[in-house]
Protein backbone atom coordinates (compact mmCIF):
# COMPACT_ATOMS: atom_id res chain seq x y z
CA UNK A 1 0.00 0.00 0.00
CA UNK A 2 1.30 3.44 -0.87
CA UNK A 3 2.34 5.50 2.11
CA UNK A 4 2.52 9.23 2.35
CA UNK A 5 5.84 10.72 3.45
CA UNK A 6 4.69 12.55 6.57
CA UNK A 7 2.42 11.95 9.48
CA UNK A 8 0.15 13.41 12.14
CA UNK A 9 2.92 15.63 13.45
CA UNK A 10 3.85 17.02 10.02
CA UNK A 11 2.79 20.57 9.13
CA UNK A 12 -0.72 20.45 7.76
CA UNK A 13 -0.99 16.78 8.62
CA UNK A 14 -4.42 15.20 8.52
CA UNK A 15 -4.19 12.03 10.59
CA UNK A 16 -6.88 9.48 10.04
CA UNK A 17 -6.93 6.50 12.40
CA UNK A 18 -6.70 3.22 10.58
CA UNK A 19 -5.62 4.79 7.29
CA UNK A 20 -2.58 2.57 7.12
CA UNK A 21 -0.25 5.47 6.30
CA UNK A 22 2.79 5.52 8.54
CA UNK A 23 4.88 8.59 9.24
CA UNK A 24 8.24 8.96 7.60
CA UNK A 25 11.14 11.33 7.94
CA UNK A 26 11.88 11.50 4.20
CA UNK A 27 9.60 14.43 3.51
CA UNK A 28 11.36 17.42 2.00
CA UNK A 29 10.38 21.06 2.37
CA UNK A 30 8.32 22.32 -0.53
CA UNK A 31 9.11 25.69 -2.02
CA UNK A 32 6.12 28.00 -2.23
CA UNK A 33 5.92 30.66 -4.87
CA UNK A 34 5.13 34.13 -3.59
CA UNK A 35 4.53 37.16 -5.77
CA UNK A 36 6.31 39.90 -3.84
CA UNK A 37 4.76 42.79 -5.80
CA UNK A 38 1.20 41.75 -4.93
CA UNK A 39 0.41 44.70 -2.62
CA UNK A 40 1.68 47.29 -5.09
CA UNK A 41 -0.27 45.68 -7.92
CA UNK A 42 -3.47 45.69 -5.85
CA UNK A 43 -2.96 49.39 -5.14
CA UNK A 44 -2.97 50.06 -8.88
CA UNK A 45 -6.55 48.75 -9.03
CA UNK A 46 -7.68 51.13 -6.27
CA UNK A 47 -6.26 54.48 -7.39
CA UNK A 48 -8.23 54.71 -10.70
CA UNK A 49 -11.49 54.88 -8.76
CA UNK A 50 -10.54 58.41 -7.67
CA UNK A 51 -11.13 59.50 -11.26
CA UNK A 52 -14.24 57.34 -11.62
CA UNK A 53 -15.82 58.90 -8.53
CA UNK A 54 -14.93 62.49 -9.44
CA UNK A 55 -16.28 62.03 -12.99
CA UNK A 56 -19.86 62.35 -11.73
CA UNK A 57 -19.17 65.86 -10.46
CA UNK A 58 -17.96 67.18 -13.83
CA UNK A 59 -19.58 68.55 -16.96
CA UNK A 60 -20.01 66.07 -19.86
CA UNK A 61 -16.55 66.80 -21.26
CA UNK A 62 -14.94 66.46 -17.84
CA UNK A 63 -16.86 63.25 -17.17
CA UNK A 64 -15.61 61.74 -20.43
CA UNK A 65 -12.04 62.77 -19.61
CA UNK A 66 -12.12 61.29 -16.10
CA UNK A 67 -13.74 58.06 -17.26
CA UNK A 68 -11.09 57.74 -19.97
CA UNK A 69 -8.39 58.12 -17.31
CA UNK A 70 -10.13 55.48 -15.19
CA UNK A 71 -10.29 53.04 -18.12
CA UNK A 72 -6.64 53.54 -19.09
CA UNK A 73 -5.34 53.16 -15.53
CA UNK A 74 -7.43 50.03 -14.98
CA UNK A 75 -6.02 48.58 -18.19
CA UNK A 76 -2.52 49.42 -17.00
CA UNK A 77 -3.20 47.74 -13.64
CA UNK A 78 -4.43 44.57 -15.37
CA UNK A 79 -1.41 44.49 -17.70
CA UNK A 80 0.89 44.99 -14.72
CA UNK A 81 -0.68 42.13 -12.80
CA UNK A 82 -0.42 39.77 -15.76
CA UNK A 83 3.15 40.85 -16.36
CA UNK A 84 4.14 40.24 -12.75
CA UNK A 85 2.54 36.79 -12.85
CA UNK A 86 4.37 35.98 -16.09
CA UNK A 87 7.71 37.09 -14.65
CA UNK A 88 7.09 35.07 -11.49
CA UNK A 89 6.63 31.96 -13.63
CA UNK A 90 9.72 32.90 -15.67
CA UNK A 91 11.87 33.36 -12.55
CA UNK A 92 10.66 30.09 -11.02
CA UNK A 93 11.88 28.02 -13.98
CA UNK A 94 15.42 27.15 -14.93
CA UNK A 95 14.49 26.91 -18.59
CA UNK A 96 11.96 29.45 -19.86
CA UNK A 97 11.08 31.53 -22.88
CA UNK A 98 10.56 35.24 -22.55
CA UNK A 99 6.91 36.33 -22.35
CA UNK A 100 5.42 36.71 -25.83
CA UNK A 101 3.90 40.09 -24.86
CA UNK A 102 5.91 42.56 -22.73
CA UNK A 103 2.93 43.34 -20.50
CA UNK A 104 4.74 45.45 -17.91
CA UNK A 105 6.32 47.65 -20.57
CA UNK A 106 2.92 48.11 -22.21
CA UNK A 107 1.49 48.90 -18.76
CA UNK A 108 4.07 51.66 -18.29
CA UNK A 109 3.09 53.20 -21.62
CA UNK A 110 -0.64 52.98 -20.83
CA UNK A 111 -0.04 54.48 -17.37
CA UNK A 112 1.76 57.40 -18.95
CA UNK A 113 -1.03 57.83 -21.48
CA UNK A 114 -3.67 57.78 -18.73
CA UNK A 115 -1.88 60.45 -16.69
CA UNK A 116 -1.35 62.52 -19.82
CA UNK A 117 -5.11 62.46 -20.45
CA UNK A 118 -5.62 63.49 -16.80
CA UNK A 119 -3.44 66.56 -17.39
CA UNK A 120 -5.37 67.80 -20.42
CA UNK A 121 -7.12 71.14 -20.01
CA UNK A 122 -4.58 72.68 -17.66
CA UNK A 123 -3.47 76.26 -18.09
CA UNK A 124 -0.03 75.23 -19.39
CA UNK A 125 -1.14 73.65 -22.64
CA UNK A 126 0.54 70.37 -23.53
CA UNK A 127 3.40 70.84 -21.08
CA UNK A 128 1.47 69.37 -18.13
CA UNK A 129 0.19 66.26 -20.00
CA UNK A 130 3.66 65.54 -21.39
CA UNK A 131 5.36 65.89 -17.99
CA UNK A 132 2.73 63.75 -16.26
CA UNK A 133 2.88 61.11 -18.98
CA UNK A 134 6.66 60.81 -18.95
CA UNK A 135 6.85 60.77 -15.16
CA UNK A 136 4.06 58.23 -14.85
CA UNK A 137 5.56 55.87 -17.41
CA UNK A 138 9.03 56.22 -15.93
CA UNK A 139 7.98 55.67 -12.34
CA UNK A 140 5.90 52.64 -13.31
CA UNK A 141 8.83 51.10 -15.18
CA UNK A 142 11.18 51.76 -12.27
CA UNK A 143 8.70 50.33 -9.73
CA UNK A 144 7.90 47.08 -11.53
CA UNK A 145 10.83 46.73 -13.90
CA UNK A 146 10.76 45.64 -17.52
CA UNK A 147 9.60 42.25 -18.71
CA UNK A 148 12.19 39.51 -19.35
CA UNK A 149 13.48 40.24 -22.84
CA UNK A 150 15.41 37.04 -23.49
CA UNK A 151 15.08 33.29 -23.15
CA UNK A 152 16.67 31.65 -20.10
CA UNK A 153 18.68 28.46 -19.83
CA UNK A 154 18.38 27.51 -23.51
CA UNK A 155 21.98 27.99 -24.61
CA UNK A 156 23.19 24.88 -26.40
CA UNK A 157 19.89 23.04 -25.91
CA UNK A 158 17.88 21.59 -28.76
CA UNK A 159 15.08 24.06 -29.51
CA UNK A 160 12.57 21.35 -30.42
CA UNK A 161 13.11 19.62 -27.08
CA UNK A 162 12.80 22.82 -25.08
CA UNK A 163 9.59 23.71 -26.92
CA UNK A 164 8.12 20.35 -25.97
CA UNK A 165 9.14 20.81 -22.35
CA UNK A 166 7.83 24.38 -22.25
CA UNK A 167 4.43 23.27 -23.59
CA UNK A 168 4.24 20.38 -21.14
CA UNK A 169 5.19 22.56 -18.17
CA UNK A 170 2.72 25.28 -19.14
CA UNK A 171 -0.04 22.69 -19.52
CA UNK A 172 0.77 21.30 -16.07
CA UNK A 173 0.77 24.78 -14.55
CA UNK A 174 -2.65 25.39 -16.10
CA UNK A 175 -4.03 22.32 -14.32
CA UNK A 176 -2.45 23.45 -11.03
CA UNK A 177 -3.93 26.94 -11.32
CA UNK A 178 -7.36 25.47 -12.05
CA UNK A 179 -7.09 23.33 -8.91
CA UNK A 180 -6.15 26.35 -6.79
CA UNK A 181 -8.98 28.44 -8.22
CA UNK A 182 -11.51 25.69 -7.53
CA UNK A 183 -10.25 25.11 -3.98
CA UNK A 184 -10.87 28.77 -3.10
CA UNK A 185 -14.59 28.02 -3.22
CA UNK A 186 -14.22 25.39 -0.50
CA UNK A 187 -13.26 28.08 2.05
CA UNK A 188 -11.11 25.59 3.96
CA UNK A 189 -7.60 26.83 4.78
CA UNK A 190 -6.27 23.39 5.74
CA UNK A 191 -7.40 21.96 2.42
CA UNK A 192 -5.79 24.86 0.58
CA UNK A 193 -2.51 24.23 2.42
CA UNK A 194 -2.73 20.50 1.70
CA UNK A 195 -3.28 21.21 -1.98
CA UNK A 196 -0.34 23.64 -1.98
CA UNK A 197 1.90 20.91 -0.54
CA UNK A 198 0.85 18.54 -3.31
CA UNK A 199 1.42 21.22 -5.95
CA UNK A 200 4.89 21.82 -4.55
CA UNK A 201 5.82 18.19 -5.18
CA UNK A 202 4.37 18.41 -8.68
CA UNK A 203 6.60 21.41 -9.36
CA UNK A 204 9.60 19.42 -8.15
CA UNK A 205 8.83 16.99 -10.97
CA UNK A 206 8.49 19.92 -13.39
CA UNK A 207 11.95 21.14 -12.36
CA UNK A 208 13.38 17.66 -12.95
CA UNK A 209 11.96 17.70 -16.46
CA UNK A 210 13.30 21.19 -17.12
CA UNK A 211 16.74 20.17 -15.88
CA UNK A 212 16.83 17.33 -18.40
CA UNK A 213 14.32 17.50 -21.29
CA UNK A 214 14.89 13.78 -21.94
CA UNK A 215 12.90 13.11 -18.76
CA UNK A 216 9.75 14.40 -20.45
CA UNK A 217 8.91 11.03 -21.96
CA UNK A 218 8.93 9.32 -18.56
CA UNK A 219 6.95 12.11 -16.90
CA UNK A 220 4.45 12.94 -19.64
CA UNK A 221 1.65 10.81 -18.22
CA UNK A 222 2.06 12.47 -14.81
CA UNK A 223 1.97 15.98 -16.29
CA UNK A 224 -1.07 15.37 -18.44
CA UNK A 225 -3.32 12.42 -17.58
CA UNK A 226 -2.75 12.36 -13.82
CA UNK A 227 -2.91 16.14 -13.38
CA UNK A 228 -6.00 16.41 -15.54
CA UNK A 229 -7.64 13.74 -13.38
CA UNK A 230 -6.55 15.57 -10.23
CA UNK A 231 -8.05 18.80 -11.54
CA UNK A 232 -11.36 17.12 -12.42
CA UNK A 233 -11.49 15.40 -9.03
CA UNK A 234 -10.78 18.71 -7.27
CA UNK A 235 -13.57 20.51 -9.11
CA UNK A 236 -16.08 17.74 -8.39
CA UNK A 237 -15.06 17.56 -4.74
CA UNK A 238 -15.38 21.32 -4.24
CA UNK A 239 -18.80 21.31 -5.90
CA UNK A 240 -19.95 18.67 -3.40
CA UNK A 241 -18.13 20.06 -0.36
CA UNK A 242 -19.41 23.56 -1.01
CA UNK A 243 -23.00 22.35 -0.70
CA UNK A 244 -22.99 20.08 2.35
CA UNK A 245 -19.44 20.06 3.89
CA UNK A 246 -19.34 16.28 3.58
CA UNK A 247 -16.50 15.10 5.84
CA UNK A 248 -16.37 11.69 4.17
CA UNK A 249 -15.81 13.32 0.79
CA UNK A 250 -13.15 15.52 2.39
CA UNK A 251 -11.29 12.52 3.80
CA UNK A 252 -11.49 10.73 0.44
CA UNK A 253 -10.12 13.76 -1.36
CA UNK A 254 -7.20 14.13 1.07
CA UNK A 255 -6.48 10.40 0.62
CA UNK A 256 -6.42 10.96 -3.15
CA UNK A 257 -3.90 13.78 -2.73
CA UNK A 258 -1.81 11.53 -0.49
CA UNK A 259 -1.65 8.81 -3.13
CA UNK A 260 -0.99 11.23 -5.98
CA UNK A 261 1.71 13.01 -4.01
CA UNK A 262 3.42 9.71 -3.25
CA UNK A 263 3.46 8.78 -6.93
CA UNK A 264 4.80 12.16 -8.01
CA UNK A 265 7.54 12.04 -5.37
CA UNK A 266 8.59 8.55 -6.43
CA UNK A 267 8.68 9.56 -10.09
CA UNK A 268 10.81 12.62 -9.27
CA UNK A 269 13.24 10.53 -7.20
CA UNK A 270 13.46 7.97 -10.02
CA UNK A 271 14.36 10.65 -12.55
CA UNK A 272 16.92 12.23 -10.23
CA UNK A 273 18.50 8.85 -9.45
CA UNK A 274 18.63 8.03 -13.16
CA UNK A 275 20.45 11.29 -13.86
CA UNK A 276 22.97 10.55 -11.10
CA UNK A 277 23.56 7.03 -12.40
CA UNK A 278 24.18 8.32 -15.91
CA UNK A 279 26.68 10.85 -14.53
CA UNK A 280 28.47 8.14 -12.55
CA UNK A 281 28.74 5.99 -15.69
CA UNK A 282 30.19 8.88 -17.68
CA UNK A 283 32.73 9.57 -14.92
CA UNK A 284 33.76 5.89 -14.79
CA UNK A 285 34.19 5.76 -18.58
CA UNK A 286 36.26 8.94 -18.53
CA UNK A 287 38.46 7.64 -15.71
CA UNK A 288 39.14 4.38 -17.56
CA UNK A 289 40.04 6.27 -20.74
CA UNK A 290 42.46 8.53 -18.85
CA UNK A 291 44.09 5.54 -17.18
CA UNK A 292 44.61 3.88 -20.57
CA UNK A 293 46.33 7.06 -21.75
CA UNK A 294 48.65 6.92 -18.76
CA UNK A 295 47.11 9.95 -17.07
CA UNK A 296 46.29 9.69 -13.39
CA UNK A 297 42.71 11.04 -13.11
CA UNK A 298 41.90 13.60 -10.48
CA UNK A 299 38.23 12.70 -10.68
CA UNK A 300 36.99 11.34 -7.34
CA UNK A 301 35.74 7.81 -7.28
CA UNK A 302 32.02 7.35 -7.79
CA UNK A 303 30.11 6.46 -4.64
CA UNK A 304 29.07 2.87 -4.27
CA UNK A 305 25.74 2.23 -5.93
Amino acid sequence: MARRFGGPNSPGGDPRPGSGRAPSTRSRPVRRRVITAGARVNLLFVLPFLWAFSAFFRDPAGMAQHLAVFALLMLAAWLTREGVIAQDAYDARKVARRPAIPRKIFASVVTGLGLAVAGLGSGFGLVTPIILGVLGAGLHLVSFGPDPLGDKGMEGIDEFQTDRVARAVEGAETYLRAMSDAMLRARDRKLQDRLSDFQGHVRELLRAVEDDPQNLTSARRYLSVYLQGARDATVKFVDLYERNRDETARADYVALLDDLEQNFMLRTETLRDSDRQELDIEIDVLRERLEREGVRPAIPASPAR
